[in-house]
């Protein structure tokens, strides 16, 4: 099993989660300070240049649901999914942005489901 931290329509309620349905939650999760998230429109993108935490979702992933969402994220070559080190020092992968986010808003919060809710 291979723990994913999700930050964005794979959350809990949100569309992709389906793709989740065979893992196993593990709890939820903030990366260490370090990143940068974009609103992207329908979904978020982070980059790794920045400075803070992302809040999130862990998930133990077996190798199909690992493949599936390699497909979804387009890794590597649209996202690259990559191992980080967790706020608590659990670790997990996480899909990064590999593309230029120039000209993108950032959600300074970090937190996708929060800056969802606060845009309605």
């Amino acid at each position: 099993m291979t723990h994913v931290f999700v930050y964005g329509s794979l959350l809990r309620d949100l569309g992709n989660h389906r793709l989740l349905e065979r893992a196993r939650f593990v709890g939820a999760g903030r990366t260490q300070a370090r990143f940068t998230m974009h609103d992207l429109g329908a979904f978020p993108a982070i980059a790794s240049d920045g400075h803070t935490a992302i809040v999130g979702e862990v998930y133990a992933v077996d190798g199909p649901t690992l493949e599936r969402l390699d497909r979804l994220e387009g890794h590597p070559t649209h996202y690259r999914r990559e191992p980080i080190e967790l706020e608590g020092g659990e670790l997990a992968h996480v899909y990064v942005y590999v593309a230029s986010l120039v000209g993108t808003q950032i959600v300074a919060s970090g937190d996708w489901r929060g800056h969802r809710e606060k845009a309605r």
